[in-house]
């Protein structure tokens, strides 16, 4: 979804589909339903047929999805609210799944890779050939060792470096050695970081910590870190990884030169760094059975609590506007909104989040970071600062665009990533 719910307006009808239930659930928005008396939901051919006091709309199905005649239920209908509706479907198992966005599970030895900014394209790292390609130990393995080792960790301070032609693989990152060709791409500034806790004076205050950021010479977006002289730490969300044929081999392909627009790089963006992000959960769930994510910054202070419930979620969503167009040029058919409004019958993943920022103050939420941080099942994923911003903006975009009654569950709001 990500950028293309912005500006969305009111809900019209929402639709989410679950593969692994094979079920069901249509919300109609109060202005699309009108009264509920009038308001009725039938299965078609690869389509829902909704009647409304307004007209008719057939909403198309994806393809390999049918609704199982006579499963439609009407769950809520007082005058002025959503109606929801709950259904059996029936999903074609010979439907082929969507290629791996996840870069890291892509990257082979011996094959040659082009490091790209995502920002404006410029060729950062150019023709590598790795003979390694290795996955580092996760983000609680120091953690782990503690719990398993009766001795003292014999891995305390020390950083896990590549070798030449080497490519080791974060959660989030890539650690690379550095070449001579890297001074004409790549800019480095020593930033100090101070590790200042709330009731910390000037002279209690904890010694500065220097970190040198790396960035792009030619837009000046940052890229990641010099972990050391010799090696370099790029964010998964900050780079493009291309084959020799210029074939990008994660997220999505960046805007191409001759739409230099703001809008359609912002576009692009958000589309990059959603589906990048989506396929990196997606694969941690998958292969580590990690499900709680915290979202943190360089200086490991969490920014947004993720909770991954369903992977297996198609979901279709057009606002109340363009349903209403429909129904008033009397349109024999609600076709999927077009890019700039909704991505429709998207695969999703489906989350629950917690802003950490805005929970300063509430004792409830703080109360709830407070035992995410202290389980060891949460999982940590860093991202630049002005990442875990985008992400954020992201999150809640997303549930502003769902129906008002499924934008919370508890404690936590409710949004959706574009796989």
């Amino acid at each position: 979804m990500g950028d293309s719910m912005t500006n969305a307006g009111e809900v019209g009808i929402f639709l989410e589909l679950r593969k692994r239930l094979q079920s069901g659930l249509l919300v109609l928005g109060s202005e699309v339903a009108g009264s509920p008396a009038e308001a009725r939901v039938t299965a078609g051919e690869s389509c829902l047929l909704v009647h409304t006091a307004r007209g008719l709309l057939s909403l198309k199905l994806p393809p390999g999805v049918s609704v199982t005649q006579d499963s439609l239920v009407q769950t809520s209908g007082q005058p002025g609210e959503e109606l929801h509706y709950r259904m059996r479907i029936t999903i074609d198992q010979n439907i082929d799944e969507k290629p791996c966005w996840d870069v890291m599970e892509r990257l082979r030895v011996q094959e040659t890779y082009s490091f790209t900014c995502q920002a404006c394209g410029t060729r950062l790292l150019q023709d590598r050939v790795f003979r390694r390609v290795l996955p580092l130990p996760n983000g609680n393995w120091n953690a782990l060792v503690d719990d398993w080792c009766c001795h003292p960790d014999p891995f305390a301070n020390l950083k896990l470096l590549p070798r030449p032609e080497d490519c080791l693989l974060g959660d989030s990152y890539f650690l690379l050695p550095s070449d001579s060709g890297c001074k004409d791409t790549l800019t480095q500034e020593v930033q100090e970081l101070t590790d200042r806790e709330e009731g910390d004076t000037q002279e209690t205050k904890k010694p500065c910590r220097r970190r040198t950021v790396i960035s792009c010479q030619s837009c000046s977006s940052g890229l990641g870190e010099a972990v050391t002289p010799d090696t370099l730490k790029l964010y998964i969300t900050e780079v493009e990884v291309s084959q020799e044929d210029g074939h990008s081999i994660g997220g999505a392909s960046r805007t191409s030169e001759g739409e230099g627009q703001e809008a359609d790089r912002c576009a692009s963006r958000c589309a990059f760094l959603e589906r990048t992000l989506a396929a990196r959960l997606l694969e941690l769930s998958s292969s580590q059975s990690i499900f709680r994510f915290s979202i943190q910054t360089p200086d490991q202070r969490a920014h947004i609590l993720l909770w991954l419930l369903n992977s297996d979620t198609l979901v279709l969503w057009a606002p109340e506007e363009t349903v209403m167009a429909h129904v008033l040029d009397s349109s024999p058919s609600l076709r999927p909104p077009s890019p700039s409004q909704s991505r429709a019958a998207a695969g999703a993943l489906k989350l629950l989040y917690v802003d950490c920022s805005a929970a300063e103050g509430d004792r409830s939420q703080e109360e709830l970071i407070t035992d995410w941080e202290r389980t060891v099942s949460v999982h940590p994923l860093e991202l630049p600062q002005t990442s875990c911003v985008e992400v954020l903006r992201l999150l809640t975009t997303s549930t502003s665009c769902l129906p008002p009654s499924l934008r919370r569950c508890d404690a936590y709001q409710v949004a959706y990533l574009r796989i």
